[in-house]
């Protein structure tokens, strides 16, 4: 009795602070990419199988996916097989492609997918892969491919070097042929020669499992773009939508900090150039405004009269 209360109560004290946690959200990230660690300790900690461990956190995955839609973000990007896991033990390497078999052909028939309107992808060196996985990416991509609500991603057989070098290499084709000239090789030039998935820079990395690192993935999405990261300590299968909202708050908070750093930039250019481009720099400033320190926006509106 006593011991079902203490249960009861965690629960009620869970559902209290996930509500808490959802109010104090006020803007979410268009990319999140994910990164799923922990599935072999978290089944080694449980005494069990290691493939339960990966089991569950593809039950993990199915929430996640529809904490984004409730969210309305518009991109995930998923960690689930990279190239330096085909070191791992034989059977554990074809129970892991027998359940992302499985799960790709279950999404792309799930009904709460073509009502979300969930587009899936796959990238990475997906020609490694076996047979059955290669006709599963198929079969979901071709049912999906008409969706762009929410962008699905899943990274398999992939590594971010090697996606950075196939791209650096088809540039090196393309001057060497005479069809690039290297002074016209811009951002668009690698951008076009990058894996086909990610349509947007990743804003947030999410790392479970307790590693701060973001092992080789997407460095030019993510890193590009400073995405802001977050590491936490369960492993994928125990990832909560608590730990989801955690994640979103740190990515606000970083967008955050970066305005205000950036309006601090803008008011000291204003206070160091002449006198005749202050009409001007007031008019970059004003977008700025906002992002200050109360303190700090009384005395601009005081000094440059920027305030409506």
């Amino acid at each position: 009795m006593y011991t079902t209360m203490i249960s009861r109560g965690k629960r009620l004290g869970y559902a209290a602070y996930e509500r808490l946690l959802e109010l104090e959200v006020s803007g979410t990230p268009d990319h999140v990419a994910v990164i799923q660690d922990g599935n072999r300790r978290y089944a080694r900690k449980r005494g069990t199988e290691t493939q339960e461990g990966h089991r569950e956190g593809a039950e993990t995955t199915e929430a996640l996916l529809n904490w984004c839609d409730e969210l309305d973000i518009r991109e995930v990007t998923l960690y689930a097989f990279s190239t330096e896991n085909f070191n791992r033990d034989p059977e554990e390497r074809e129970h892991i492609f027998d359940l992302v078999e499985q799960k790709l052909r279950t999404f792309a028939d799930a009904d709460r997918v073509h009502e979300a309107g969930v587009c899936i992808r796959a990238i990475g060196e997906t020609e490694m892969l076996p047979d059955r996985v290669r006709d599963a990416i198929d079969y979901a991509e071709g049912r999906t491919a008409q969706y762009d609500h929410l962008n699905l991603n899943v990274a398999l057989a992939y590594g971010g070097r090697a996606e950075l070098l196939g791209a650096a290499r088809e540039v090196a084709a393309s001057v060497d042929a005479g069809d690039l000239d290297p002074a016209d090789v811009t951002v668009e030039s690698v951008e076009e020669r990058l894996y086909e998935g990610p349509t947007r820079d990743v804003d947030l990395i999410v790392r479970t499992g307790g590693d701060e690192r973001t092992s080789n993935f997407l460095p030019w999405h993510a890193n590009g773009n400073e995405a802001a990261t977050f590491f936490c300590t369960p492993y994928w299968p125990e990832f909560r939508k608590v730990d989801f909202l955690r994640a979103i708050r740190t990515y606000e908070n970083r967008e955050q900090s970066w305005r205000t750093t950036r309006a601090k930039r803008s008011l000291a250019l204003v206070r160091a150039i002449e006198q005749s481009e202050v009409p001007t720099a007031k008019r970059i400033l004003g977008r700025f405004r906002d992002a200050l320190p109360s303190a700090e926006r009384e005395q601009l509106d005081e000094e440059y009269e920027i305030a409506d």
